[in-house]
Parts: structure tokens; C-alpha cells; sequence
């Protein structure tokens, strides 16, 4: 099932929910990883956000404390998406230069013949256009970042930003986030998820 994203100033009352709907639970930290398996055969692994591995005890508490200060001194974050973009430079969990911004798209149209094709070379240039003004954003605001990127929106979209050679330094982790078109709201909701432990459960 997909992870679920879970912030760290819940973990302990997720962990101890999950007990209780499974019974008695034996946590374990393994390869970075805490995971948990229930009486009924239920499991749990709990991966800390940017890519961080834990090393602390067996227990839903450290997690929380690991995963407050996971966040490095200077990480990124980039959301693309055919009508627009949001990139922000984040140190730990505060956000410094960011920017969003929107792109007139055409949209697909029902015509046949020589006028679909002329809505489609429209249509592609205007995207081509969008995703270089992205990269121009994301190459000033990224400029020299020491840490990794969270990148979320449309795949596509956001490989074509990423093949610009200026961001070819970025190394990018998980979550991938999967949001609406960038807005302020959008890019925030962004910086928590990638703040978030992802928690993978698989049910007996």
C-alpha cells in the first residue's frame, strides 16, 4: 500500500494506535529503519524524512526526536507542473527564498486536422516555455545548495526542469510529492510532507 506521511509530532500516537488496533507490538531499528511487527502479523517500517537514516533505540519516541531535527541547514524544494511551478530554499524546517509562479497552458482541443496540430506545437511551446522559466527559478534559488531536493507535481514536468545542465548538481530523495498545481498553499503543504516520516504498513 502507499506510504503513508506521517509528522513527527504524531509518530508516538500513530505508533501506539497501530498497537492498539494489532495488539502488542516489537519495534526494531534495522538498516536506517524503525519497523514494528504486530501479535496479529501486521507491520510497520518508519523511514525518516530527506533521505536521514535513524540510529537511535527501538522506541516510537526517539523517532519523534530524530525526526524533528532530520531537516538539514539547507535543503530544497521544487514542484513543477504543466500550468506552474514553486521551488523554495528551505534551512530546516524554515523556509528562506522561494518562489511560485503560473503558466498559461493551452488545453487540448477537439479540432481535427491542421488545427489540432497548431494547438499541439502551441501547446508544446508554451509547456517548453513554462518548465524554462521553472529551471531559470530554480537555478537561481538552488544556486550552490549543499543538500538534497524534495520534488513532487507531474514526472514529466519535473524531469524536464531537472535535464536543465544549471540543476544537474541536485540530488533529489524521496517523498515524491504528489500535489495540485503549485500555489503558496500547495508549496507549503510540500515543505511539511517532505518534513514528514513515511510510514509503509502492510496489514495481516
Amino acid at each position: 500500500m502507499p506510504d503513508v506521511l506521517v509528522p513527527a509530532a504524531r509518530v508516538e500516537r500513530w505508533v501506539a494506535n497501530f498497537e492498539t488496533r494489532h495488539g502488542d507490538t516489537a519495534l526494531s531499528v534495522v538498516d536506517g529503519v524503525l519497523s514494528g511487527t504486530a501479535a496479529d502479523g501486521s507491520r510497520f517500517t518508519a523511514r525518516l524524512p530527506l533521505g536521514a537514516a535513524y540510529d537511535g533505540p527501538a522506541e516510537a519516541a526517539g523517532l519523534a526526536g530524530a525526526a524533528a531535527s532530520a531537516a538539514p541547514d539547507d535543503w530544497g524544494v521544487l514542484l513543477v507542473r504543466k500550468g506552474g511551478f514553486a521551488v523554495a530554499r528551505m534551512s530546516g524546517a524554515t523556509m528562506g527564498a522561494s518562489k511560485t509562479g503560473q503558466r498559461h497552458v493551452q488545453g487540448r482541443t477537439k479540432a481535427g486536422g491542421q488545427s489540432q496540430q497548431r494547438f499541439a506545437r502551441r501547446r508544446d511551446n508554451q509547456a517548453r516555455q513554462a518548465y524554462e522559466a521553472a529551471a531559470d527559478h530554480a537555478a537561481r534559488i538552488l544556486d550552490g545548495l549543499a543538500g538534497p531536493v524534495v520534488v513532487g507535481g507531474d514526472r514529466t514536468a519535473v524531469d524536464e526542469v531537472l535535464a536543465d545542465r544549471r540543476l544537474a548538481g541536485l540530488g533529489t530523495v524521496e517523498p515524491w510529492l504528489a500535489l495540485p498545481d503549485p500555489r503558496r498553499g500547495v508549496l507549503e503543504q510540500g515543505v511539511a510532507d517532505a518534513l514528514s516520516l513515511r510510514v509503509e504498513v502492510h496489514n495481516a
